[in-house]
């Protein structure tokens, strides 16, 4: 007699486990496509705020060296790679250092969002309650608000006239985070209430486990997969509000900070003239910045879905199935009389039943 030989399962290596790497791997097709693109999009964008310092020959509100003044609404040439603008300022330097604004601003509103999204949804989800109903109340009057023109009213509120670098940051991430928390509080809510139903919650609370323990052990885990979707998503939005803001006069001081939005809105009255640079760059780095974190969430969110993941490859493993399928006496055919029966003229009517022509 011998003994049934069990095999362990093999462990993936430490880079497979990695979720940029994990979903490359899981990715066919267009679908890796739009996910390759995306994260060239998101590294260059990242990058350039890092390296600001080094990529940008000029400071953002520098508009002289030591050859003199820069000149104002010059086109692009060696000097200046993307022209001046008509305040003097280099449009390259201030597309660079832009990129560390942007990435500022949606690292302060996202992560506020979510430590306050997140702790107020799993506590009206799991305890219900009077707290609960104001909550819900509350987060639906805030949607009913038009979201920039709430974004205008507290960056005012804010910011309290101060146009410098953090007031300005904050003053555009405070407007943001107070849009973006009732997104946070009704998924997180809605996905706690869902969770604590479910018997391994049941089953937690019989054996004695706290409230606390429940919550932040078994509810929070299982209510927060959504979120890495809605953080891009949020991101890309955090980005157009910022610009938003600064296009309509709300913005940061070009003396304090490069802000995209500002500069399109100076760049206003230079489309009409044929002066095209000083809208065209800071216009591609809003659109090229926002369109990379939006095809890695919209990349994420079809390989989270198995419906969604890998359709080519499905398709493509489909025939060899079909033709690999066996029943007793013989392979799987298309009807009584094969494939060859429904292309001679047999065909099956809305009830099933064949009919012969």
């Amino acid at each position: 007699m011998t003994a049934a030989t069990v095999t362990a399962p093999v462990k993936r290596r430490l880079r497979d486990r990695l979720p940029v790497v994990h979903q490359l791997r899981q990715s066919v097709g267009l679908q890796r496509g739009m996910l390759v693109a995306g994260l060239v999009m998101l590294v260059v964008f990242v990058l350039s705020a890092i390296f600001a310092p080094l990529l940008a020959p000029y400071g953002f509100a520098q508009r002289a060296d030591a050859d003199g003044a820069f000149g104002t609404q010059q086109p692009p040439s060696a000097e200046h790679l993307f022209g001046t603008t008509v305040g003097g300022y280099d449009v390259f330097s201030r597309v660079i250092w832009g990129t560390q604004t942007a990435i500022l601003v949606v690292i302060v509103a996202v992560l506020l969002s979510i430590f306050i999204g997140i702790a107020l949804g799993l506590y009206a989800g799991y305890f219900g309650g009077w707290l609960d109903r104001v909550l819900v109340v509350i987060c639906d009057a805030v949607y009913a608000f038009p979201s920039l023109l709430l974004a205008i009213v507290l960056s005012i509120v804010i910011s309290g006239g101060q146009s410098n670098l953090w007031g300005g940051i904050l003053a555009a991430a405070g407007s943001i985070v107070v849009v973006f928390i009732p997104q946070y509080f009704r998924v997180i809510r809605a996905e706690t209430v869902r969770i604590k139903a479910e018997p391994f919650v049941e089953s937690a609370k019989v054996l004695g486990a706290s409230n606390s323990r429940i919550v932040f052990k078994h509810v929070f885990r299982n209510a927060t997969r959504t979120l890495p979707l809605i953080i891009t998503l949020n991101s890309a939005e955090a980005i157009l509000t910022l610009a938003a803001l600064g296009y309509v006069g709300f913005g940061i001081e070009p003396t304090a900070a490069a802000e995209w939005g500002y500069d399109l809105n100076k760049a206003q009255s230079d489309v009409t003239s044929g002066i095209w640079w000083t809208a065209l760059f800071p216009g591609l780095a809003i659109v090229f910045s926002v369109l990379g974190i939006m095809l890695v969430g919209e990349s994420l969110n079809d390989l989270a879905d198995p419906r969604l993941r890998g359709r080519r490859r499905v398709a493509q493993a489909s025939g060899e199935v079909a033709e690999t399928s066996v029943v007793p006496g013989g392979t799987l055919t298309a009807g009584p009389g094969g494939i060859e029966g429904l292309e001679d003229g047999e065909t099956f009517d809305e009830h099933g039943i064949e009919v012969r022509r």
